[in-house]
């Protein structure tokens, strides 16, 4: 296998900066630079040098596999942060015989190869690193530390359980003669079962991931730009009394409170014979139907069902008032812009993963409802032949969960999304 190397630290210019080189010719890399190998997991002072020439002067450390983050030999090279010192260090490690540079998620994938983590911690790991808020951070913590995988595997193992004593059945009974399951496992694979629908109705990754999405949605003219702009804090739309000014879907992701939203402004709802309005009402209503919150701005009760009734532009005297809004907005004055803000904090975090759960990505919940659906099968069955199918099944599911069946594809787009050096 070829030894890898790459920037694991963040981009150059830094006040430090460290070169990670994982594989079997890792311990040779660092004495062929440094001329010596401290102890194992020790940083040490050294001049590294390629040939005669001194790259740079920092320190070393030798980390010993398997009991590293990539379950392989780890040498990390803390260099003084610029530019040139660190595409001189790398420059030298191109050179070497067996080494090469790292692909993005190279380095997390020889973890997950190596049995270090599992896949569903290497997805938490995904997020973790591409977390922007507390909730998100807080939810692919959750996953990347494993508690979801201990779970599966609990699951795996009582399953291994129950289905031992399903082939007990089958091995002892005569054919004529088949012996009925008992009680106690039909109990037992229905508190399983419950167990995966309880988590099965964890938050959805992908809201959490891009957001909260809201849609402010009226006819032209109803103070949506302006509205949209005092939600995101900056002047993204262009506002003007003429009617028809918004022609296009604009949408901004913000944090309010450590909660993700995607605030989306949009043409306002009319007939118009104007091909390029049309086309706008048009993407303006697939959008609402997209939208997990509509803010009507409009006249009363004529927007979607469970959309929030907002009085809007109450600073003016000309304005369409409404008997009873959920909230009456001036976003020119801030009147209340405060109660709507912390209103959607509040609507949105029921969405979002509770203290001590995560958010559970597409391929997550469609395996967990597959085991789900194989189990809940099981009620319905007397055969132990097909019991013992559906709890086969079940425990496939679970096995492709934490990676133990995947498919190369899969795995190519996951740590796809990892940067070079991690």
């Amino acid at each position: 296998m070829d030894t890898i190397f790459a920037l694991s630290s963040g981009a150059p210019p830094a006040g430090i900066a460290v070169v990670r080189v994982s594989g079997p010719d890792a311990r040779g890399a660092l004495e062929r630079l440094a001329g010596v190998v401290p102890a194992p997991r020790t940083l040490q002072f050294a001049t590294l040098r390629d040939g005669d020439r001194i790259l740079d002067r920092g320190f070393v450390a030798f980390l010993p596999g398997p009991g590293t983050a990539t379950g392989e030999d780890i040498l990390e090279l803390h260099l003084h942060g610029g530019r040139a010192v660190v595409a001189a260090v790398e420059g030298a490690l191109a050179t070497f015989p067996g080494l090469r540079r790292a692909e993005p998620g190279e380095f997390t994938r020889r973890a997950f190869a190596n049995g270090r983590i599992d896949l569903a911690e290497a997805e938490g790991l995904a997020d973790l690193l591409a977390a922007e808020t507390e909730l998100q951070r807080r939810s692919a913590m959750e996953i990347a530390s494993g508690r979801f995988s201990r779970k599966v595997d609990q699951w795996r193992e009582q399953l291994l359980m129950l289905s031992a004593q399903v082939e007990a059945v089958l091995d002892f009974d005569d054919e004529d003669d088949v012996e009925e399951l008992s009680p106690l496992l039909y109990r037992k694979i229905n508190e399983l079962t419950n167990d995966v629908e309880e988590v099965l109705a964890w938050p959805q990754a992908e809201m959490l991931r891009e957001g909260y999405r809201v849609a402010l949605a009226g006819p032209p003219n109803a103070g949506k730009s302006t509205l949209f702009n005092a939600l995101v804090e900056h002047e993204a739309a262009i506002t003007s009394p003429t009617a028809g000014t918004t022609r296009d879907v604009l949408e901004r992701h913000v944090a309010i409170e450590g909660v993700p939203f995607v605030f989306v402004d949009m043409a306002g709802l009319r007939e118009t014979d104007e091909e390029i309005e049309a086309i706008g009402v048009e993407r303006a209503q697939a959008e609402m139907e997209r939208a997990d919150l509509v803010l009507w701005l409009g006249p009363e009760g004529e927007g979607p069902a469970d959309a929030w009734e907002i009085e809007p532009q109450v600073d003016r005297p000309d304005h369409l008032a409404k008997s009873a809004p959920r909230f009456r907005i001036s976003a020119v004055s801030g009147e209340g812009l405060g109660p709507l803000k912390r209103a959607l904090v509040d609507h949105a975090g029921q969405s979002m993963p509770k203290p001590g759960s995560a958010a559970l990505n597409i391929r997550q919940r469609r395996l967990l409802a597959d085991a789900a659906g194989a189990l809940k099968q099981v009620g319905q069955l007397n055969d132990p032949l097909l019991v013992a199918e559906q709890l086969r099944m079940a425990r496939a599911a679970f096995d492709s969960l934490t990676g133990r069946t995947t498919t190369e594809d899969m795995l190519d787009a996951l740590f796809g999304r990892f940067c070079i050096g991690k």
